[in-house]
């Protein structure tokens, strides 16, 4: 196929978007359907149209060209006018804040690139995401009697029992059709599939669940599809028990059963996908958060779900930007993970006097300092093939450290948007020096 049929096609695949959601619209004012219903149309008509990308597209370029011309769409129908009135209306008319829309095409491009040429690593995220997602949103709507908060909106028990029972058929017929697996890791990996994903379903707010669904499952499955079944029941009981703990620690530290639940997921992927050492710094960002909430609150809305975001896609953006250049980059994640805590814990301690908030701060770098002797000592050359970056780290922490403890007033918003973002300037920086950007420099 050539450049020109496949840009083409691309752009017609935009087209088709848009004549889904037009036929959408004409439905629903033919027939009354209701918003969630419009919604869900929209979400499986796309889901099902990119099932196909790996098969239309010989290329992958042509593909991120989609994805990138959705994403311009996709923000042009959040203009009031087209959101209230026009297309975007199939997708915005719901009575709640979300950025499924965006979420779910950024998912497709980042599944398909991860995935590399294992197609179940695609194919299985995307249609839990499509088809699943779908059916316990509907069935929650119509059926559904047994509700729990979640955020400002609440689900439905029948929801996430219908979301577990399709995943469950769903994963263990892709695992059979487009793996060698043998039969008892098969069933095994589907009943931890499908229990991970009705979590992450049962707990994502603002249509988070269309980014983390996918990529958890891609990620769990890329990480642990090929282990002995020993090595699955561990994770089992360490899923069990990661839940366990959680439930108890919970209410010690003022989190919420809804952010209980979404910490139990993100810790639990965290131990699962990476070893335990390079695990404890992103895990210390939460210890970091719970500590500035209580001393210095922060004025988002929901801070202790803003966290769990923040973190998940600080580790997607290490994750995809080391797939990009095939140069390891969970050394630099370290890094970018101690700069939020130290960020966190200088912001707790402001409130104290001077000399309370200088010796905090020593014994956090200490702290941090002995995380990050482990991780680097834990790891293997290709996971420190830049060497310890002790000056970098310094520099990121006195960075951090300068710019929370002076401009304190600038983080009592959107704390970890920002923190996350400038913690991860200089780690950035530097890795794009040194790996020159895969030869793209």
């Amino acid at each position: 196929m050539t450049v020109v049929t496949q840009m083409v096609l691309a752009f017609g695949s935009v087209c088709v978007l848009l004549g889904l959601m037009a036929v959408v619209k004409r439905m629903a004012d033919a027939y009354g359907l209701s918003a969630e219903i419009q919604r869900k149309l929209v979400h499986i008509g796309t889901g099902m149209y990119a099932l196909t990308l790996p098969w239309l597209f010989p290329d992958r370029w042509p593909v991120y060209v989609l994805v990138g011309v959705t994403l311009i769409v996709m923000l042009a129908l959040r203009l009031p006018r087209i959101a209230s009135g026009g297309l975007g209306s199939t997708l915005h008319g719901v009575d709640r804040q979300s950025y499924g829309d965006i979420l779910l095409a950024i998912a497709v491009g980042l599944c398909l690139f991860l995935s590399e040429d294992q197609l179940v690593l695609y194919v299985l995220p995307i249609a839990l995401l499509t088809l699943a997602d779908a059916a316990a949103a509907l069935a929650g709507t119509t059926y559904g009697r047994r509700f729990f908060r979640v955020e400002d909106g609440q689900k439905s028990l029948e929801g996430c029992v219908v979301f577990f029972a399709v995943a469950l058929l769903l994963s263990m017929g892709c695992l059979m059709a487009m793996t060698p697996f043998p039969p008892s890791n098969i069933i095994l990996l589907s009943l931890m599939i499908a229990g991970f994903g009705t979590l992450v379903e049962a707990v994502s707010w603002r249509g988070f669940d269309n980014l983390f669904l996918p990529l958890g499952i891609l990620v769990f499955l890329a990480s642990h599809g090929d282990r002995d079944i020993g090595a699955l029941i561990f994770l089992a009981v360490l899923f069990a028990a990661t839940l366990i703990g959680f439930r108890a620690v919970a209410p010690l530290v003022g989190l919420t059963n809804h952010a209980g639940r979404v910490y139990v997921t993100t810790v639990f992927l965290l131990l699962a996908v990476t070893s335990v050492h390079n695990a404890l710094l992103p895990i210390s960002v939460f210890l970091a958060h719970a500590w500035s909430r209580s001393t210095n609150p922060d004025k988002s809305a929901y801070p202790d779900l803003d966290v769990v975001a923040g973190i998940v896609i600080l580790s997607l953006f290490w994750l995809t930007l080391g797939n990009a250049t095939a140069w390891n980059a969970v050394s630099f994640y370290g890094i970018s993970a101690m700069g939020m805590s130290l960020g966190f814990c200088v912001i707790a301690l402001v409130p104290a006097p001077a000399r309370v908030c200088l010796f905090g701060a020593f014994c956090v770098v200490a702290a941090l300092v002995v995380l990050r002797i482990l991780s680097v000592t834990l790891n293997d050359p290709v996971q420190n093939w830049n060497g310890p970056m002790w000056g970098v780290v310094m520099v990121n922490l006195i960075f951090i450290s300068t710019m929370t403890s002076q401009f304190t007033y600038l983080f009592s918003r959107f704390r970890v948007t920002l923190l996350a973002v400038a913690s991860t300037m200089i780690p950035v920086i530097v890795y794009c020096v040194e790996t020159d950007l895969g030869g793209l420099l």
